[in-house]
């Protein structure tokens, strides 16, 4: 059973609130089912903010309420997540994100060691759909409109470079936003992140994971005074614990 809990507040003005996201919370919902998301606990807990940012609109038409939210975690993600609390605020992020001046790390935990010479890089693929519904691949099989997709990696450390027993831990710095960037990328460099049900069906779930080892552990921002602010998410205890055990083998 995924981790299901309530987020955590790192940070909170009168403008932001930036939240650590649990493993297993839906960011906002997605007109399929009930589920209970970030989005519910934002207009439980902040309910002034209910119309702030932009609805999403899903594929029955239903106008799904985004209260705040600025960016998304895939449901699975843990880790630091950005909302704002003005409309101001809100369109104030959303031109730093469209104009990629946020800057995002991720740590993940991967199957496979890397040789010497890869221990760090630069991952360029573009990122299109794949025949399977919900999937997406990176060229030359990617199929439709192709978007640019661009992901710096470093091994921070490894159990060894074994493609097929080892496991690395690596902090990632996507420099676009695509729909399962990160995922999609490792993949294509044979490098899937650990129990990704869905980019890496056939690996068996290990270190403890009953989710995908996907964390967002850092966001650097540029606040109304043009001062750059950071702010980080603690690695969840699965993480640690995975960690510990990587590290004595």
């Amino acid at each position: 059973m995924l981790e299901k809990q309530n987020p955590k507040i790192i940070f909170e003005d009168k403008n932001l609130l930036v939240i650590n996201k649990p493993g297993g919370l839906m960011t906002h919902g997605d007109g399929k089912n009930n589920e209970y998301t970030l989005a519910d606990w934002l207009l439980e807990n902040y309910p002034d903010i209910k119309d702030i940012g932009e609805p999403w609109r899903a594929q029955n038409g239903e106008a799904i309420l985004r209260p705040g939210i600025v960016h998304r975690l895939d449901r699975e993600t843990s880790g630091v997540l950005l909302i704002a609390k003005t409309q101001e605020y809100f369109d104030f992020l959303k031109d730093q994100f469209k104009e990629r001046r946020i800057q995002k790390e991720y740590r993940a935990i991967v199957y496979g060691g890397f040789k010497e010479e890869k221990l760090d890089g630069i991952i360029d693929k573009k990122i299109g759909r794949s025949k399977k519904f919900g999937i997406f691949i990176t060229e030359p099989f990617a199929r439709g409109n192709l978007r640019e997709a661009t992901t710096k990696y470093k091994v921070l450390f490894q159990t060894g470079e074994s493609q097929e027993k080892d496991f690395a831990y690596l902090a990632l710095f996507p420099k676009t936003g695509r729909t399962h960037q990160l995922r999609v990328h490792l993949k294509s460099i044979h490098h899937p992140i650990v129990c990704d049900k869905l980019y890496a069906p056939k690996k068996e779930c290990v270190l403890n994971f009953n989710r995908h080892a996907l964390h967002a552990f850092k966001i650097t921002i540029k606040d109304k005074n043009n001062n750059t602010i950071s702010f980080q998410a603690p690695l969840p205890d699965v993480f640690e614990k995975a960690l510990d055990i990587i590290r004595r083998e």
